[in-house]
C-alpha cells in the first residue's frame, strides 16, 4: 500500500494524541494511516499475515506499535513520530504514552504539537490518566484541541452515552482554560467517524475525525520566527573555530550579524561549514530552522555550548530568577530549598526552589496556596525558580522550544516546566541587602524557633534533632543551646536573676541577627520567666523576624528522673544554687504556638510536629526581593 500524491502545499500539522492506557491511540493511529493509504509496502500485508498466524483478527495497533516489547506489554512504551499526509496537507502524528509511568515522554512529545486529540473510551469514561492529559494540554498551552470519544461500538453506538462523556469531560478541561474545538464520536477499530461521517452514528451533526483535523491551522513555521541557534560544541580545525548547532527558528547565512546569550557578545557569519566540502554555503546561502549548522565567525569570539545566537537586539530573555509552571514526576517531593540541575535547550544550570506559590492535583483539580512546601507526585505547580548563573530563554509562543525546561533528579528527569515571567534579581542591585534578598537566595527566610522548658525536659535533642532535618531539606539552621551560651558568650555570668536576665538578652541578640542574616535559629533554653520570653518575641516583632514559642514540657518528676547531666542531683545536695524547678521557679508558657509533651510521646513523633511548625514558618510566602519584610 502506497501513500498518495504528495500536494503541492506545504502545509504541515504536528498533532499529539493522547488519552488514558488502553483507550486506543495506537489503533486510532493505525487505522489512520491505512485509511489514508499512508502505509509503506507490504507492511500492513506482513502484520496481517502475523495476526493470522496467531489465530486473532488485524490489529492496526501493530502499525506503530512495532517494537516487540511494546506489542507484548500492549502499551506504547515511548513517543513515536508517525507522518501521514492528505490531499490537503502533510501532518505528523506525535503518539504520546497513556501509562502514568511513561508521563514524561509524553511532555516530550506534546511540547512540539501544533494541536491534539484526547482520546476516551467510551465504556470507561474519564480515568486518572485521561485527566492528567488534559492538565498537561494546558499547561503547553495548546489551544487546537479534538476530543475523540472511542470505542463506541462497545456502547451501541449510543448518544447518551456520548453526551454524558462530552459534558463531565467538557466541564473538566473548561476548568483549565482548554476549549475544545469539537467532540467527535468514534470507532478507530471498525472506522466509525474518521475519514467521513458514521451511518451508524446519524445522531452525530458535527465533522468526521479528519474534516476537523483539516481545518485546524498549522503553527506559523519555525523560519519565520526570529533566528534562535542553539550552540551543542565549539570544535577547532586548523586555525578556525567552529561554532556548531541546531537552528530552532529563523535562518542564518554567511554574512549575517549574530549576537550570544547569555553575555551579547556580537559577531558576524563569515562561512557555514559542512563536510567533506570546507566551505558549503557562500555569501547569502540561508540555512533554515530545523537544520544542523556549523559556522565560522569573522572575529573571534568566545562562545561555549548552550549559549543561544540571535539577531542583536532581537534576542532571548536572560535571567537568574523566574517563575514557572510545572509538572512533577517523581516519587520524591519537590520540596523548597532543593536545588535541581535544569535543562533548557542545552543549557545546564544548578536551579534552586525558592517558593511554591500553589499547586494543583491534576486530577481532582484541589487547589492549595498557603504555606505549601512541596510539590508531590502528579502535582502541578506555579513556583519561582532561582538558577546559580544567568540561563537564556523565551517566554510565552515566541520560540516554545526555548521557554520548556526540565529538572533532574540524578539521570532522570524529575519535572518537565513552562517559564512564564522574569522576576528582578536585587541581589545584583547597589543598597542595603534585605531580608526578603537573603530569602530568595536561600529558598527560606530566617526565623527563630525559641524553645523553653525545664531542664532534662528534651529541649536539646529536639534542638539538634531538628538541625539534622532542616539541613537535609536545605534549610540553614543553627542552635543557640543554653550550656554552650554559659560556656562562651555568657561565661561571666551566674544564675540570679539579673544574671539570667542578661543572658537572656545576650542570646535574644544573637538570635535575631542571626535570623536576620537568613538563618533558621533554633534557640534551645530554658529561659524560665514569662515576662522574658514576652520581651523576646516583640523584639523579633520590632525587627521584623518570625518567631514562634515551643514549650518542651516534662513533669519535674520526669525531668529529675532522666538528669542527663546531674544537675538536680547537685541543686538538690545544694552545689547548685538559684537551680530552675528546684529552688526557682519555672512559669510554663500560657499559649505557646506548639507544645510537646516529652513525657508522652516518642522523639520521633515530637520531631515531627516540630519539623512540620519550622518548614511552615520558614517556607511559607514570603516577598520579592524588594518587598517589606516579613
Amino acid at each position: 500500500m502506497s501513500s498518495p500524491a504528495s500536494s503541492a502545499s506545504d502545509d504541515h500539522l504536528s498533532l499529539v494524541v493522547v488519552g488514558h492506557v488502553d483507550h486506543g491511540k495506537s489503533t486510532l493511529i493505525g487505522r489512520l494511516l491505512f485509511d489514508t493509504l499512508s502505509v509503506p509496502d507490504g507492511k500492513a500485508e506482513r502484520i496481517q499475515a502475523a495476526c493470522r498466524a496467531e489465530g486473532m483478527e488485524f490489529e492496526y495497533a501493530f502499525l506503530t506499535d512495532a517494537l516487540l516489547e511494546e506489542q507484548a506489554q500492549n502499551i506504547t512504551m515511548d513517543t513515536t513520530r508517525v507522518p501521514f499526509r492528505t490531499a490537503r496537507r502533510a501532518y505528523t502524528i506525535i503518539d504520546a504514552p497513556g501509562h502514568k509511568e511513561f508521563l514524561k515522554n509524553m511532555i516530550t512529545g506534546a511540547a512540539s504539537a501544533d494541536a491534539a486529540i484526547l482520546l476516551v473510551d467510551a465504556k470507561e469514561g474519564l480515568r486518572e490518566q485521561t485527566r492528567r492529559h488534559g492538565f498537561l494540554l494546558s499547561l503547553l498551552g495548546l489551544k487546537q484541541v479534538i476530543v475523540a470519544v472511542n470505542k463506541m461500538d462497545l456502547v451501541d453506538y449510543d448518544a447518551a452515552t456520548f453526551e454524558r462523556i462530552r459534558a463531565e469531560l467538557g466541564e473538566f478541561v473548561s476548568k483549565l482554560g482548554v476549549e475544545p474545538a469539537h467532540f467527535i464520536p468514534i470507532s478507530a477499530k471498525k472506522g466509525e467517524g474518521l475519514l467521513r461521517g458514521s451511518s451508524k452514528m446519524e445522531w452525530y451533526r458535527g465533522p468526521a475525525l479528519l474534516e476537523a483535523l483539516e481545518g485546524f491551522l498549522p503553527t506559523p513555521a519555525p523560519h519565520q520566527a526570529p533566528l534562535r541557534m542553539v550552540v551543542q560544541d565549539v570544535y577547532r580545525f586548523d586555525a578556525r573555530r567552529i561554532v556548531a548547532g541546531k537552528i530552532e527558528s529563523g535562518s542564518i547565512a554567511a554574512g549575517t550579524e549574530i549576537e550570544f546569550h547569555p553575555g551579547g557578545k556580537r559577531g558576524r557569519v563569515k562561512t557555514i561549514e559542512s563536510w567533506p566540502v570546507a566551505t558549503a554555503a557562500a555569501v547569502g546561502a540561508t540555512v533554515s530552522a530545523g537544520a544542523s549548522v556549523a559556522l565560522t565567525l569573522a572575529n573571534e569570539l568566545f562562545v561555549e555550548r548552550g549559549q543561544i545566537g540571535s539577531p542583536p537586539g532581537d534576542g532571548p530573555v536572560t535571567a537568574r530568577i523566574f517563575t514557572a509552571r510545572v509538572f512533577w514526576l517523581h516519587a520524591e517531593p519537590l520540596r523548597v530549598g532543593e536545588l535541581l540541575p535544569l535543562r533548557l535547550g542545552a543549557q545546564q544550570a544548578e536551579a534552586r526552589l525558592v517558593a511554591i506559590q500553589r499547586t494543583l492535583d491534576a486530577v481532582t483539580l484541589e487547589s492549595q496556596s498557603m504555606a505549601v512546601s512541596e510539590v508531590r507526585r502528579h502535582e502541578v505547580a506555579e513556583i519561582r525558580l532561582r538558577v546559580r548563573r544567568p540561563i537564556a530563554f523565551d517566554l510565552g509562543a515566541k520560540v516554545p522550544s526555548l521557554g520548556r525546561f526540565v529538572l533532574m533528579r540524578g539521570r532522570r528527569i524529575a519535572g518537565g516546566g513552562v517559564i512564564d515571567s522574569v522576576v528582578m534579581d536585587e541581589t545584583v542591585l547597589p543598597g542595603a541587602v534585605t531580608p526578603a534578598a537573603r530569602a530568595a537566595l536561600l529558598g527560606h527566610r530566617g526565623a527563630v524557633i525559641w524553645m523553653t522548658g525545664l531542664s532534662g525536659s528534651g529541649k536539646s535533642t529536639l534542638a539538634q534533632a531538628l538541625e539534622r532535618r532542616l539541613l537535609h531539606v536545605h534549610v540553614l539552621p543553627a542552635v543557640l543551646d543554653g550550656d554552650v551560651l554559659r560556656n562562651g558568650l555568657s561565661k561571666n555570668l551566674g544564675f540570679s536573676t539579673d544574671d539570667r536576665r542578661e543572658n537572656l538578652r545576650r542570646a535574644t541578640e544573637l538570635a535575631l541577627h542571626l535570623a536576620e542574616a537568613g538563618v533558621v535559629v533554633i534557640a534551645a533554653l530554658i529561659s524560665p520567666f514569662r515576662s522574658d520570653r514576652a520581651l523576646v518575641a516583640e523584639r523579633a516583632g520590632e525587627r521584623g523576624v518570625p518567631f514562634v514559642e515551643v514549650y518542651v514540657n516534662a513533669p519535674l518528676a520526669e525531668c529529675e528522673r532522666r538528669d542527663p547531666k546531674q544537675l538536680y542531683k547537685k541543686a538538690r545536695t545544694g552545689e547548685i544554687r538559684q537551680f530552675t524547678g528546684i529552688d526557682s521557679p519555672y512559669e510554663p508558657p500560657l499559649s505557646p504556638d506548639l507544645e510537646l509533651r516529652t513525657d508522652r510521646e516518642s522523639v520521633e513523633q515530637s520531631l515531627d510536629r516540630l519539623t512540620d511548625l519550622a518548614l511552615s514558618l520558614t517556607r511559607g510566602q514570603f516577598p520579592e526581593a524588594g518587598g517589606p519584610a516579613v
